[in-house]
């Protein structure tokens, strides 16, 4: 019973140190530290669309002009409550799809502006990572992959419609990480310009009996290539869905939908046995 005794206390005092040496603190002192001035904005570039943003102070406003841009500037009011240069403000703490980056804000008042930094690219070794449940690429990886296939050529069609002079066509299936990339092309054999309505895509049954018991499960792509527009002759796009699974009896119908007046609406239909052929990436 002593020997096990013993043991136990070693094994904990293992676990101590362990935990000890991969121990994920940070601490203020550690952070970068980041000089700002009245009457400059200060930029952030962060490599990934920016999730969430926390400014410790009152002194600052921020915004995101766009998905991947931080503005930062001090309120002119709060000028009186920073007394010295070098004055610590506050932190800013940035989070993107798969990392989160923290910096320490100093104020600066008698140095020239021309000398001060105006943008700050987040590099990776001021972030530390994130795991984030559900997510398995980052935007900037699915258009690396979207890129790719966007290189091959169209070659064989794996399933197409056509009406109204138009013609659909799936090009590709492919799938990496939780996700399923469809590559599909547009063709507008009319003299009429198409003014891309809406795009859906709805789990539907293969065979409609009554249009009263239709049912349809409508999901939306998580990530897509290029944004929905118009189109004269041609429109290829990739378009990334979570996996999804739905019985044989049911079909993954991509509808495309025309702005009015005209309104020509074009449905391309997908087997399941096509997502279950899908190479990897």
């Amino acid at each position: 019973m002593k020997k096990f005794i013993i043991f136990l206390l070693i094994a904990l005092g293992a676990v101590q140190i362990t935990y000890a040496q991969i121990s994920l603190d940070v601490y203020r002192k550690d952070l970068p530290n980041i000089l700002i001035s009245r009457n400059v904005s200060l930029h952030f570039i962060s490599p990934e669309p920016i999730h969430y943003v926390d400014i410790s102070t009152h002194s600052l406003t921020g915004d995101l002009p766009i998905k991947n841009v931080l503005r930062l500037k001090i309120i002119p009011d709060s000028l009186s409550n920073l007394s010295s240069s070098g004055q610590n403000i506050g932190i800013v703490t940035i989070v993107g799809e798969s990392f989160i980056a923290q910096y320490n804000l100093c104020y600066s008042s008698g140095m020239q502006t021309e000398i001060l930094p105006v943008l700050v690219n987040i590099l990776p070794e001021h972030t530390r990572p994130l795991d984030v449940p559900g997510t398995s690429l980052t935007s900037k990886q699915m258009e690396s992959f979207a890129l790719g296939i966007l290189a091959k050529p169209t070659g064989k069609t794996l399933r197409s419609s056509t009406d109204y002079g138009l013609n659909g066509t799936l090009n590709y299936v492919y799938t990496a990480g939780d996700y399923i990339f469809l590559d599909i092309s547009y063709y507008n054999k009319t003299n009429l310009s198409y003014d891309i309505d809406q795009q859906r895509f709805k789990i539907e049954d293969k065979k409609i009996v009554k249009a009263t018991n239709v049912q349809s499960v409508e999901i939306k792509p998580v990530w897509q290539l290029y944004p929905t527009t118009s189109f004269k002759k041609h429109y290829r796009n990739i378009y990334a869905l979570k996996k999804t699974t739905f019985p044989g009896n049911k079909v993954l119908n991509i509808e495309l939908t025309e702005k009015q007046i005209s309104g020509r609406t074009l449905t391309l239909k997908i087997k399941y046995g096509d997502l279950l052929k899908a190479d990897s990436l």
